[in-house]
């Protein structure tokens, strides 16, 4: 297939351009052809009005300066252009580290640039600005109107000009002459469009070549929408293949059939230190009912942070492990009980989580003798203790290893642990899985295929685990629609009986002490708190263009010498080995550190009760459901919680945002908001979910992705190997297969 050819047989690459390359993963023609821009400019955008430090403007002037030179401190080299309008509005254009830029064009040539205005000395300038060499084209008479600087009226003329992101070795040029140069030969008649042709006429969706015309070189905005359109449906498409697919196979494999058990669970439920509510107990139900089934579970249970999915978790695991069989023994204080020899295995992301979740289910199961097994990169433990019916004891990895493959241990928790060769399960009937999205693919795969083994019960076929994944992460819908087509959703919408809102205050700088007064009142009741920043580091001080945001490691200086001197402040962050910040978390739940300055690596999975406080630094910095995240770390307890959020930003966009965190009603309701008012490139943690830019487009887009999943959906039922299907099957089997041209 030519699209399959390798670009460094096609072009002359140099070595800064080749790891560009590596870097983005762009190996092959159909690599570079689906490199999409991210936005478009006319080549002629005439602008009039003032222009406002922060916005990202296109401009038109004619070129009075050029010169190129190095910084008077750093000596990093650069260009700087004036550019002049015709009624004499002047400003600059600085390239740092681009010093050739200044080579680019000559004094009295007409250009556009297009860049983000930046202020330095109290005078406006445009910072690393594309040079848009098409616009020098027939501009004099425009120019010659007295069309000024400023803000984008509208006025336009000539074709857009694309803008693709851009790295180290590569400009938004390189890529907008190399795909063009693409698009030239006969490479772009020979691609076969995967789309089925009834879907595309279906939803009038634009061919493939007329598509990757469009989008790469639009005449006018009705194509580039047009393209961007159908290639967000065919990257929303294959994904509701694949995850469609997966399940339907998953599916088809036989599994562990657990009868529900009314009187024996309610008795169990019943015992929780607190009243379970309505939601959790229609959750439990409802994957009861999954585990009675003849086929595999494959549920994803979603709930804010202490909404109670560990207590869920632990029931249906009860339900799992006392599932009476004929090799079943009595329970010792319930007659009406019998012991299976069915097993759960429960995955957590982290060392402290799963400890967290071990101790959780300690507390669950102490009435019952069911061995429940901790296992994780540094230790192992087995409850109940021999000496301490009530607690654990550290036991030996090979122990431990070989009390689990014979069935003794019916409940294992661990991390990433679990799916070593090493760890064999008997009869492995129900994973769980924690923050499940921490997890790849292939890894959860894993875990669920330590059940091929002979079958506890009749027949020739190996059984398949149930699964059930959990999330604290608000997801908006369109996003659970597509991520998780897989998996049938279950909410957890309610908070136990007793928990508190947080308060939660937008303060300004200005409020800074009586903040920090509170903090010290809460600090010498014995509470503790959290302060969260944007970075770990201090900028780099010769760019120009670095974030001005409190770094994590110069505020934890700052609270323990200048603020909170008489109290222990703590500094974690994600580039601590994962030993120091296990460490680091285990004082800080030992309550051997009152203050834990963070970055949002304390975003999930730490369960502290008694912090009651939580700052955040520069919150318009994060996403509405990171900052949800971020708050559910002090909702743990029946103490009146606060979360003050920091900010010095002024904007309304960004404070109207900020407000909603203050009167949203949970974390569904914010992901929904987050996704509508920052936009799909925004969402807290949409790089994790492999969805490019241009598919989170079409996730806030129902109608779209309810379209792409119906026709996966017909096409999975009447073809579900694909047989009719080829290029389909050859899309999602081997999506990068490269070949040299010969």
């Amino acid at each position: 297939m030519r699209e399959t050819v390798l670009l460094d047989t096609l072009f002359r690459l140099t070595p800064p351009q080749k790891a560009g390359l590596k870097k983005l993963k762009i190996k092959t023609v159909h690599d570079l052809l689906y490199y999409f821009p991210s936005r478009y400019i006319s080549s002629s955008t005439v602008l009039g009005t003032e222009l406002t430090t922060g916005q990202k403007v296109t401009v038109v002037g004619r070129v009075v300066s050029q010169k190129a030179k190095r910084t008077w401190k750093t000596r990093v080299p650069m260009a700087e252009m004036t550019i002049e309008d015709a009624n004499g509005k002047k400003i600059k254009a600085t390239w740092f580290h681009q010093a050739y830029m200044a080579k680019k064009v000559l004094p009295g040539t007409t250009v556009s640039l297009t860049g983000t205005v930046t202020e330095r000395g109290g005078s406006l300038y445009l910072a690393n600005p594309i040079l848009n060499e098409e616009a020098k084209i027939e501009m004099g008479g425009l120019f010659e109107q007295g069309l000024a600087l400023g803000n984008s009226q509208g006025q336009t003329f000539g074709e857009l000009t694309p803008i693709y992101p851009e790295t180290r070795g590569l400009s938004s040029l390189w890529f907008y002459g190399h795909v063009t140069s693409i698009l030239k030969t006969k490479i772009i008649d020979t691609l076969t469009d995967p789309i089925p042709k009834e879907i595309l006429k279906k939803y009038n969706l634009p061919k493939l070549a007329s598509a990757l015309v469009w989008i790469h070189t639009p005449k006018k905005s009705g194509d580039a929408e047009a393209a961007r359109k159908r290639f967000a449906f065919e990257e929303i498409f294959f994904i509701q293949l694949s995850r469609q697919k997966a399940r339907d196979e998953y599916k088809s494999n036989p599994t562990f059939s657990v009868p529900i058990r009314e009187a024996d669970l309610k008795e169990f439920v019943e015992r929780f230190p607190f009243a379970a509510t309505e939601a959790q107990h229609k959750a439990i139900r409802v994957i009861l009912e999954d585990l009675a089934g003849e086929k595999p579970m494959t549920r994803l249970l979603e709930g804010d942070v202490g909404s109670g999915k560990t207590a869920v978790a632990a029931s249906t695991a009860f339900g799992v492990v006392t599932t009476p069989t004929h090799q079943g023994q009595a329970l010792g204080n319930s007659k009406s009980m019998a012991f299976g020899n069915l097993q759960v295995a429960y995955m957590a992301p982290t060392e402290i989580l799963a400890r967290q979740h071990f101790e959780s289910f300690i507390e669950y199961f102490k009435h019952l003798p069911i061995q429940i097994g901790l296992i994780t990169g540094s230790e192992c433990r087995k409850f109940p203790s021999k000496i301490n019916p009530s607690g654990f004891t550290h036991i030996s990895r090979a122990q431990l290893l070989k009390w689990v493959a014979n069935g003794e241990i019916p409940i294992l928790i661990g991390t990433h642990a679990l799916i070593q060769k090493s760890v064999k399960f008997k009869h492995l009937a129900y994973v769980i899985v924690d923050e499940q999205h921490r997890f790849g693919t292939m890894q959860r795969a894993e875990l669920t295929r330590k059940a091929a083994l002979p079958p506890l019960f009749s027949g020739k076929a190996a059984k398949t685990p149930h699964l059930l994944s959990m999330t604290a992460t608000p997801i908006p819908r369109t996003l659970a629609l597509t991520i998780y087509s897989d998996l049938d959703l279950t909410l957890l919408d309610q908070m136990p009986a007793g928990r508190k809102p947080v308060k939660t205050e937008i303060v300004g700088p200005s409020a800074r002490a009586r903040v920090y007064e509170h903090i010290r009142e809460e600090l010498h009741a014995e509470r503790q708190a959290y302060v969260i920043c944007p970075r770990i580091d201090e900028p780099d001080p010769t760019k120009e263009m670095a974030l001005q945001a409190k770094s994590a490691k110069s505020e934890q200086e700052r609270l323990q010498k200048e603020v909170f001197p008489k109290f222990r402040v703590g500094l974690v962050h994600s580039k601590l080995k994962p030993a120091d910040k296990e460490e680091i978390m285990r004082q800080f739940t030992k309550h051997e550190i009152d203050i834990l300055v963070a970055t949002s690596v304390v975003e999930v999975g730490v369960n502290v009760p008694n912090a009651t406080i939580i700052l955040i630094e520069g919150a318009e910095r994060f996403g509405l459901a990171q900052l949800h995240q971020l708050r559910g770390r002090v909702l743990r307890s029946t103490h009146q919680a606060h979360c003050y959020l920091f900010t010095e930003t002024k904007t309304k966009q960004s404070l109207d945002r900020l407000q909603a965190l203050v009167t949203a009603k949970n974390g569904f309701e914010l992901a929904e908001l987050d996704l509508k008012l920052r936009g799909p490139g925004a969402l807290s943690g949409t790089k994790q979910w492999g969805i490019s830019d241009l598919g989170m487009e079409a996730i806030k887009n129902l109608k779209m992705v309810e379209a792409a999943r119906t026709e996966a959906r017909i096409i999975l039922e009447k073809d579900p190997e694909l047989k009719n299907y080829p290029l389909i099957r050859n899309r999602l089997s081997q999506p990068n297969e490269a070949v040299h041209l010969e």
